[in-house]
């Protein structure tokens, strides 16, 4: 999964988002004609596009080759900004605010909605089919870019968590392929314990604190964190589909991780660590841990690991959170048009594949486009890829972030994993403070 974690905005970025606000009941930030249109192709020789990338995101080559088709397209020039994290939710807010913001935007895609709320992003809703391009974008980035029923950024690409194991470890326990359903799943992991039987092993080793991995057996149940009606959220955990995958996740997590690991975080200690140590013959990770794990433990080649999607008990494979990066258009852009255009053919086709894919390695922003994938990717990538299929996303909610950085959903799934609290009272518990926190300011 990429590496899209944002705290919530400081009261310097809260105070700006006064000024933001001014955009929405202006106009300049929504469309009042949401009837479909294509992306119009202009000229803009002499013109240049301001683009603000997130450091790491996209390399030069990439960047280029965006840059190149675009130039060709309409004679602008682009001015590429390369970004640091730190401080990156003031300095967007702030950028937003002024007269002469960046052009295009590549943002976290569980961030978009703060922005939009605030009136700092354009409304993309009239563009949307043609920006498309007959792709249909994975549901966990355009989600959480689509508030209330209107697209305010453009999927750009994912990361994604899977299953990644230790085949050697596994073919010695007596499997050898991965697992397709959660009864193969389960009697799998029995088996690795089985022929592991120090009490400091896990078979699947699972971090209570990893609630990213904890929500996926709540959508494989049926529930979800919050849902909205009209202008009112309603956070979901309490509900009879939600307990099932609360319960689901305690009894998983209980039967197959340690018990020390029931109130810990996955960098704390270290489960990438733990697995290239060799105690733990799974875990659940995004694609970069593959090269931490090998980091750890040179002796651990490509031939020794695998990857695959979590099997549910619904049948399919587990919906997963993606990170990843969706490009947004400033709504005072003085070069919305060309933005436009600029932004249709960074997520078109042919950058997907021959450079979010082929270049990056990263997952692209369609099904389509990982289906065509598929046949390049590589073994130990496919799993990432396959799990990209079966998306969610965390509530396209301005006021999601504040419920993330101050951890009450860590807290929600560590109170169920340790047995603190039962599911319901656990449940309540976040529901109360999700009720207050998503519908403040209404």
């Amino acid at each position: 999964m990429n590496h899209r974690s944002r705290g919530a905005a400081t009261v310097l970025a809260l105070a700006i988002a006064v000024a933001l606000s001014a955009c929405a009941s202006t106009g300049t930030g929504t469309s009042a004609d949401t009837t479909p249109q294509p992306v119009s192709t202009v000229k803009g020789e002499g013109k240049t596009l301001t683009v603000w990338v997130m450091d790491g995101d996209y390399s030069d080559p990439s960047l280029k080759a965006i840059n190149d088709a675009f130039t060709q397209q309409t004679g602008a020039k682009v001015d590429v900004q390369i970004q640091a994290w730190d401080g990156i939710d003031t300095k967007v807010t702030t950028a937003l605010a002024t007269s002469n913001p960046p052009d295009v935007l590549d943002l976290g895609n569980t961030q978009v909605a703060s922005f939009a709320a605030n009136g700092g992003l354009k409304d993309l809703t009239p563009y949307a089919a043609d920006l498309r391009q007959g792709q249909t974008w994975l549901a966990g980035l355009v989600a959480p870019a689509t508030v209330d029923d209107k697209l305010y950024a453009v999927p750009g690409f994912a990361g994604a968590r899977a299953v990644i194991y230790n085949k050697t470890m596994w073919a010695k326990a007596g499997v050898v392929k991965a697992p397709t359903t959660f009864a193969e799943l389960t009697d799998d992991l029995t088996k690795v314990k089985a022929a592991n039987p120090d009490a400091d092993f896990s078979p699947l080793y699972l971090p209570g604190q990893n609630w990213y991995a904890g929500m996926q057996f709540v959508w494989d149940a049926g529930g979800d964190i919050a849902a909205e009606t009209g202008s009112k959220w309603t956070a979901g955990f309490g509900s009879d589909k939600a307990q099932a995958g609360l319960a689901d996740f305690k009894a998983f997590q209980n039967q197959f991780s340690t018990a020390a690991s029931r109130t810990v975080d996955t960098a704390t200690p270290d489960q990438a660590q733990i697995f290239a140590d060799g105690k733990a013959s799974a875990i659940i990770a995004s694609g970069g841990f593959v090269g931490r794990i090998q980091k750890a433990n040179p002796k651990l080649t490509d031939a020794d690991l695998g990857t695959f999607p979590l099997p549910g008990k619904s049948g399919k494979a587990q919906p997963v959170m993606l990170g990843g990066s969706d490009w947004g258009i400033a709504a005072r852009s003085a070069n919305a048009d060309l933005a436009l255009q600029w932004t249709k053919i960074a997520a078109g086709p042919d950058i997907q594949s021959k450079w979010v894919v082929g270049h990056e390695g990263f997952i692209p922003n369609s099904i389509e486009g990982i289906k065509a994938a598929t046949a390049s990717i590589g073994e130990l990538k496919k799993g990432f890829f396959d799990a990209a299929l079966n998306s969610k996303a965390t509530p396209a909610n301005a006021n999601w972030a504040h419920l993330e950085s101050n951890k009450d959903i860590n807290n929600l799934f560590v109170a169920v994993a340790s047995g603190s609290k039962s599911p319901q009272e656990a449940a309540s518990a976040f529901d109360a403070a999700a009720n207050t926190a998503l519908n403040a300011g209404q």
